[in-house]
C-alpha cells in the first residue's frame, strides 16, 4: 500500500476499537493513514491512540487547531485537504445516524463535509444492534448510499456487546484489509466473462402455511457473487430466498422452489461462461400441494408424499457446450471425499468444491469456510477462512482451467 493515502472515517460505535487494530495494519503496510473521528467516536476511543497508531494527526472538528494540514491554498480546511489527497475513504464503524446523515447529503461535522468533498472511492462498513440495522430506515439509507455509489461492506452476524444475537457485527481486520486492497488494486481478471451462480436454499410448499426447506443462508454463493463482480466478471444470481443483501453489480434472479431454479438457471446458463452451483435446492418435492392447512386434528402421525426435484446442476453440466465451465458443491456428513468425487464424476463437473457441515465453522449461515477443492487430477484440503476469501481461492483455481 505505499504511497497510498487511506482516511478511516470512524463512527460512536463500540466497534471503533477494532479500528485502531486496522490502522496499525495499514500503516505497516506503507499507506498514509488519516483518521477522521466523529465527535461520538471519541467517546469510546482517544485520537491520540490513532495519532500514535498512524504517525499523522486524528481529527475530530472542523474548527481544531490541529487542523492546519498544509500551508498552501487547503490551510485549515482539513475536509479539502484531506478529500483532496485521499485514495480511498473507509468509515467503520458506520453507525444508523451516521448513515442517515451520509445519505442526506449532510456536511454538519469534519467526517460528512469531507465525503461531500471528495473524488475518491468511499467504502462503508456498517456496525450496530441488529434491529437498528434491520429497521426500514436504515435500510432505505443503505439502498441510497449504493445507489450514489458507495461501496457498502456488509456487517457479519453474531453476538453484540449489547447481548444480541444477528446482523451488524463489523468485520475483523483481515476481511477489511481484503475490502480496501481490492478496491486501491483491482483485479480485473475475470473481466469478459459471464457467469452464473446458484445460491440459497428453496421453499417447496406442502399447504399454503408449511414448506420444506433447509439451513442454507446463501452466503457462500454470495460471496462467489461478489468477487467474481469485483474482479470484472458479469454476473448472475440466481437465488432462494435468503437474508443476504445483493452485491453490486449483480443481477439477482430471485426464485423460490427448485422448478424455478431450474429454469432460471437453464435461461441464464445458454450464454455463460462458468457456472457455479452454490445452492442448495430441496432434492424433494410435495407430490400435490394441499389447498387448505394440513389440520392435525386427533391424528398422532400423518404421511406427505414427495418425489424427486431434477438435479439442476447435473443438468446444466450434461448440456454444457465446448469450453463451459460447471462447478458443483458438495455438502456432507460423512465420506466427504468418496461422496465428492461420485458427484464430480456422475454429474459431468469440471470441479467441485466439498464440505463437511458438521465440522465447526464449516456448516450452514456462518462467516467462514473449510472446503476441499476437488477436481479429476487433484484434492486440495483449504484451511479455514472467511466466504469471501473462500471464494476469491475459487476463482483462482477457476481461472487456471
Amino acid at each position: 500500500m505505499t504511497g497510498k493515502t487511506i482516511v478511516l472515517g470512524i463512527g460512536g460505535g463500540i466497534a471503533c476499537y477494532k479500528i485502531a487494530d486496522l490502522a496499525s495494519k495499514i500503516t505497516q503496510n506503507g499507506a498514509d493513514v488519516h483518521a477522521v473521528l466523529t465527535h461520538s467516536a471519541t467517546k469510546f476511543i482517544a485520537p491520540l491512540t490513532f495519532q500514535a497508531l498512524t504517525h499523522n494527526p486524528a481529527l475530530s472538528s472542523l474548527w481544531s487547531e490541529e487542523n492546519n494540514l498544509e500551508s498552501g491554498k487547503s490551510a485549515g480546511m482539513p475536509h479539502i485537504a484531506l478529500a483532496d489527497g485521499a485514495d480511498l475513504i473507509l468509515i467503520a464503524p458506520a453507525t444508523a445516524d451516521l448513515l442517515a446523515r451520509l445519505a442526506g447529503g449532510l456536511g454538519d461535522d469534519l467526517l460528512t463535509t469531507l465525503v461531500l468533498a471528495t473524488r475518491a472511492p468511499v467504502a462503508i462498513a456498517p456496525a450496530m444492534n441488529p434491529t437498528m440495522l434491520a429497521h426500514p430506515a436504515t435500510q432505505k439509507n443503505l439502498e441510497t448510499l449504493r445507489a450514489l455509489g458507495y461501496r457498502i461492506i456488509e456487517p457479519d452476524e453474531g453476538r453484540m456487546a449489547c447481548e444480541h444475537i444477528g446482523s451488524g457485527r463489523l468485520p475483523e481486520t483481515a476481511e477489511l484489509l481484503a475490502h480496501i486492497e481490492a478496491i486501491l488494486f483491482p483485479n480485473l481478471d475475470l473481466a469478459g466473462k459471464t457467469v452464473v451462480i446458484t445460491a440459497g436454499p428453496t421453499r417447496e410448499s406442502l399447504d399454503p402455511v408449511r414448506y420444506l426447506t433447509n439451513r442454507s443462508s446463501g452466503k457462500m454463493g454470495y460471496a462467489l457473487a461478489e468477487v467474481a463482480a469485483r474482479r470484472g466478471a458479469k454476473v448472475t444470481l440466481v437465488s432462494g430466498p435468503t437474508n443476504v443483501q445483493t452485491p453490486q453489480k449483480v443481477e439477482k434472479i430471485g426464485v423460490e422452489t427448485a422448478l424455478q431454479m431450474l429454469e432460471a438457471t437453464q435461461n441464464a446458463f445458454q450464454s455463460a461462461d462458468i457456472m457455479i452451483a452454490a445452492a442448495a435446492p430441496a432434492d424433494f418435492r410435495a407430490r400435490c400441494i394441499e389447498p387448505q392447512k394440513i389440520k392435525r386434528g386427533a391424528c398422532k402421525t400423518a404421511e406427505i408424499s414427495l418425489i424427486a426435484n431434477p438435479d439442476i446442476v447435473a443438468q446444466c453440466a450434461a448440456n454444457k457446450r465446448a469450453g463451459q465451465i460447471v462447478v458443483g458443491f458438495a455438502a456432507e456428513t460423512q465420506n466427504l471425499m468418496k461422496e465428492a468425487r461420485k458427484k464430480l464424476n456422475s454429474k459431468n463437473l469440471d470441479a467441485i468444491v466439498a464440505n463437511d457441515v458438521t465440522q465447526a465453522g464449516a456448516g450452514f449461515d456462518v462467516e467462514t469456510n473449510r472446503v476441499t477443492w476437488i477436481t479429476a487430477q487433484t484434492a486440495q484440503e483449504w484451511p479455514l477462512a472467511t466466504k469471501t476469501e473462500v471464494a476469491a481461492r475459487i476463482w483462482d483455481e477457476i481461472l487456471k482451467f
